[in-house]
């Protein structure tokens, strides 16, 4: 259950430019684990982890992401 909402969490807060490029997101124990296809957008969100990671716990309404691995 927290797959899917995670899943939609990352839709509606990277939009859909971001979700165009991610080909794979699987979240086991509080790691989001986020496949991209751009290596320049992976560079790019690197930067922003901590802020995508409170968007994202913000738009679920509890603390379910701890990490986020981007590859």
């Amino acid at each position: 259950l927290n797959q899917v909402e995670v899943e939609r969490a990352w839709s509606e807060q990277m939009g859909p430019a971001i979700q165009k490029y991610t080909t794979k997101l699987s979240f086991d124990k509080g790691t989001l684990y986020v496949r991209l296809q751009s290596s320049v957008l992976r560079e790019e969100l690197s930067y922003g982890k901590s802020k995508i990671i409170k968007n994202l716990n913000e738009s679920l309404g509890k603390e379910l992401v701890k990490k986020l691995i981007l590859s």
